[in-house]
């Protein structure tokens, strides 16, 4: 198993951005929420208010930091969070009090994203993304894992996305520096998908809940904009291309797409929101300062004009817009 001597810390005068954010499935009701930041793991109890860290049982000397967490579906009940770091994936099963450091490959890898099996009460299966080792998938809740790269031409991975209807259709996404992948066998096998080489890096992913037709996948890059493919990949079509100028950090589709297809984007510089399927697009004012770049985007209520947004920013900060 890693130590904690094996985890690579974080430089101490780095910015402290937001990587990732995450919520708990019941956040209606208890508002716990997650913030990864370049300084490590904090959790909030009060929906994004406060904040405290969540690394002290590790006795670190320093930093680490923390690129991706990611909640068990089953949270309220089992607990259960994994971190991808600097040197691997931490798993928690009391809420973040506690830590496992897992042995996920050596030497150890940066993970760059973490994703969890709708399904997990049943199959156990979380996938990671690292930035140089491809994709690593676990069947046993974490306990152990394995490199699947099959068909995975570039493994520096930036972001996964795991299909709403996982259990059924067992399809994930991964955007890499060059591209785009998927897997149709529960992140076993890759294949390329036909999105343009030019466009990418490729830093966000979203997909359409399941429906009666084929999810719609949403794509963000790193400059040049929002992309949609309503047919699997074969075909992509640029969304918003007078209004989304800078880097997509973050999508959300709506829960209820197929009725109701709203969208929301994060760029640096602004919120986006489309009720109309990414066809048009008008900007959503927020009490902020004009300089501060915004880097993640987490709706633990959906999208609705009255439910809470979690909005990471790149000094650290969580602003809560209600």
């Amino acid at each position: 198993m890693t130590t904690t001597d094996d985890l690579s810390l974080a430089i101490a005068d780095r910015v402290d951005s937001v990587l990732a954010l995450a919520a708990s499935p019941g956040f209606e009701h208890d508002h716990t929420c997650f913030a990864a930041r370049e300084s490590g793991l904090y959790r909030s109890g009060d929906g994004g208010v406060s904040w405290h860290y969540l690394y002290d049982s590790l006795k670190l000397t320093g930093p680490l930091t923390t690129t991706a967490v990611a909640l068990s579906p089953e949270w309220q009940t089992d607990q259960r969070v994994f971190a991808g770091v600097d040197g691997g994936i931490l798993r928690s099963t009391d809420g973040g009090k506690e830590w496992v450091i897992m042995n996920v490959a050596t030497p150890p890898p940066l993970v760059s994203t973490v994703v969890v099996s709708p399904n997990f009460a049943a199959d156990g299966i979380v996938i990671a993304g690292t930035l140089e080792d491809g994709v690593f998938r676990s069947a046993d809740r974490g306990n152990s894992w394995q490199p699947w790269n099959f068909g995975l031409l570039d493994l520096c991975v930036l972001v996964l996305a795991i299909s709403p209807d996982f259990i059924h259709d067992e399809m994930l996404f991964a955007g890499t520096e060059t591209g785009l992948f998927r897997s149709t066998n529960g992140g076993r096998a890759w294949r390329e998908v036909n999105f343009p080489a030019e466009h990418a890096p490729v830093v966000s992913l979203a997909l359409s809940p399941a429906s009666d037709t084929e999810a719609v996948v949403f794509v963000g890059t790193e400059e040049a904009g929002l992309f949609c493919s309503r047919d699997g990949g074969d075909s992509w079509q640029q969304l918003g291309s007078d209004t989304i100028k800078d880097t997509v950090s973050a999508i959300v589709v709506s829960p209820q797409f197929a009725l109701c297809p709203e969208l929301l984007v994060l760029s640096s510089s602004a919120l986006l929101i489309s009720q109309d399927s990414g066809e048009s697009w008008s900007e959503r004012q927020l009490d902020r300062d004009a300089e501060l770049e915004m880097s993640m985007l987490l709706t633990p209520q959906g999208i609705g004009p009255d439910a809470p947004l979690l909005i990471g920013c790149s000094d650290g900060s969580v602003l809560r817009v209600s």
